[in-house]
């Protein structure tokens, strides 16, 4: 099994570049792996390793200025969810392109996921959520509404075009680890509303916390790695990558006629032209020759 350990933490890096090394040469030799983003406004990552090099990556984190208090959920994988190490410079660590949000200024009021349940059943408050429309696709809360949208850059636009809708209800908002509703919340509090809160720990935490029966959450939680979904418990879900669009597919999705492994699903048919299915069909004749060797292609993610 290997430990998998999503973070985030807004606080102040000078120089973001001086810390890449150090982070890169500890987290290869502690065999971990996976996507971690620095910025000037901080760092977040998801990662997945053995138990110890999980906790060295973890550790030198937290003594990254403002790192102290780092938190992380976890969860496991039977295989490895990552195939390499990749440790990026970024401008944003969570891309709004909104230069006057700033998460470490202030956020809206955090609720825990104990909580969270009496807050969204009740009749003035309007649940959003913040994650892109193919997550929302395979499960969200009972009731919450969808923005619709392919990107978090996206969100303000919506937010600016519908927020008549939502007068005099308080705003709950919630995304998968919590990191986007850091910035969305921020954004809401600079457009001028007051009465806005965010699920502490996001879904993965309440999944985590709240026991299948008595959770509002409907189906399973999108994660960027090689498991795809995970569930209550946060055990590893039903849902599978369409490699051409890098959607998920349930296993009634595959039976859809225009499915073809690597090359086409229900949701991209009309996004590709036969160039393009052509040149996936031989990205797929790799993956399958590489896994009758045994070997992990690079395409197989």
């Amino acid at each position: 099994m290997f430990t998998v350990a999503a973070f985030y933490k807004f606080t102040r890096f000078s120089d973001p570049e001086a810390l890449r090394a150090p982070l890169v040469d500890l987290a290869q030799s502690e065999g971990v792996k996976g996507t971690l983003l620095l910025a000037e406004e901080g760092v977040n990552g998801t990662m997945a390793g053995p138990r110890a090099g999980i906790d060295a990556v973890l550790a030198h984190i937290r003594a990254l200025p403002g790192c102290a208090d780092l938190d992380w959920k976890e969860s496991q994988a039977t295989d490895m969810p990552f195939l390499r190490l990749k440790v990026r410079i970024k401008r944003e660590i969570v891309t709004m392109r909104q230069p006057n949000v700033d998460p470490i200024a202030g956020v809206g009021t955090y609720v825990q996921p104990e909580d969270w349940n009496a807050l969204i059943a009740r009749d003035d408050v309007a649940v959003i959520d913040t994650r892109n429309d193919y997550e929302v696709g395979i499960g969200t809360f009972d009731g919450a509404i969808d923005p619709k949208t392919d990107s978090f850059g996206e969100f303000p636009a919506w937010w600016a075009e519908n927020k008549h809708r939502y007068e005099g209800k308080k705003i709950a908002m919630f995304c998968t680890g919590g990191i986007r509703c850091e910035k969305a919340t921020n954004y809401l509090i600079g457009e001028g509303e007051e009465d806005v809160f965010h699920l502490k720990g996001g879904i993965l935490k309440y999944l985590e916390e709240v026991p299948a029966d008595r959770s509002l959450w409907q189906g399973e939680c999108f994660v960027f790695d090689k498991r795809v979904s995970v569930g209550h418990g946060l055990v590893e879900g039903s849902y599978k990558l369409c490699h051409a669009c890098r959607r998920p597919l349930s296993d009634e999705d595959k039976t859809h006629a225009v499915y073809e492994p690597g090359v086409s699903c229900h949701q991209c048919i009309n996004q590709f032209d036969d160039t393009d299915r052509d040149r996936f069909r031989q990205r797929q004749r790799q993956i399958e020759l590489a896994r009758a060797r045994g070997e992990v292609h690079i395409g197989d993610r």
